[in-house]
């Protein structure tokens, strides 16, 4: 009953999660690179170990594609690297054959319309390679090889995006394969990436989060509460200061503006007199004296 149902759920997974006409889109821009890679070698007569630029139909303008012919033999004593991807010595194309192609390619601006990855951006364009039997260039059908690398990995090198302010500390490497799948990994230093095996890669980072947008705003918010504190209290202490100044001013006032004394001659100087009034004793039987 469980493998049943876990059945049912890898398979609910695939169907939500595929797309039929990424996968076409994907699948016709593969047989359109492979057929102008072929058709360039047949073209120049290729020398072994020479890189060539493929001739690409118009529709595929703004691509980039190159391919180069070797010998097993050379990759498995040498390696190969060409157009930012180094494949490491010791590495054999499976099945074995005399001769391959690798195809090298990258997308540009068209990444985007064959490429997504949910809840990321890509801040590189997607770049890969594929390759492939030439034994015979001049056959009709064209075969596709896998590679064995003895464990060392294939390095891509990517250039820098042209956005300076994009933040590369969450950035990750995607890997695209031929059945559908992307696989994550860590990138390396100065926009490097590491793979196993052929395919398309790019560098990937999430969009700003809506946390780190209301944590801005958080804290422009308590900027400009302090702010407002502090003004606040600088008008309340000018308001405080001109009441203060204002009673001092009617105290002033209403003393200019009070009773007037009289003045007298005291010898040669002029003084102030208050009125005398005199109490007049009362005896204590209520009679005046």
């Amino acid at each position: 009953m469980n493998l049943v149902l876990l059945q049912l759920v890898l398979t609910v997974f695939y169907l939500t999660s595929a797309d039929p006409t990424v996968d076409m889109a994907t699948n016709s821009l593969d047989a359109s690179v492979e057929n102008s890679a072929f058709r360039t070698l047949v073209l120049r007569r290729p020398h072994t170990g020479a890189l060539y630029k493929a001739i690409l139909p118009a529709n595929l303008s703004g691509m980039e594609v190159s391919v180069i012919r070797l010998r097993s033999r050379t990759l498995w004593r040498e390696g190969t690297n060409f157009s930012g991807f180094t494949i490491p010595p010791r590495t054999l194309p499976v099945p074995h054959v005399r001769r391959l192609a690798i195809v090298y390619q990258n997308l540009g601006n068209w990444s985007t319309q064959y490429y997504s990855v949910s809840g990321y951006s890509l801040i590189t364009p997607v770049v890969g390679f594929k390759v492939y039997d030439a034994s015979d260039i001049h056959s009709n059908s064209i075969i596709k090889l896998g590679l064995s690398t003895s464990g060392n990995p294939i390095s891509i090198q990517f250039n820098a995006p042209v956005n300076p302010s994009v933040k590369t500390s969450t950035a990750k490497c995607a890997a695209f394969y031929a059945n559908g799948t992307v696989h994550f990994s860590a990138m390396g230093s100065a926009y490097t990436c590491y793979a196993r095996d052929q395919g398309r890669f790019s560098i990937i980072i999430p969009p700003e989060t809506k946390k780190g947008k209301r944590g801005n705003c958080w804290v422009i918010g308590l900027v400009l509460g302090i702010v407002g504190m502090a003004l606040m209290c600088y008008v309340g202490f000018v308001l405080l200061r001109m009441s203060r100044s204002k009673k001092v001013q009617v105290m002033e006032r209403q003393a200019d503006e009070g009773e007037l004394f009289k003045t007298i001659w005291v010898g040669g100087s002029k003084m102030p007199s208050a009125t005398v009034t005199r109490t007049q004793p009362v005896l204590e039987n209520g009679g005046l004296t």
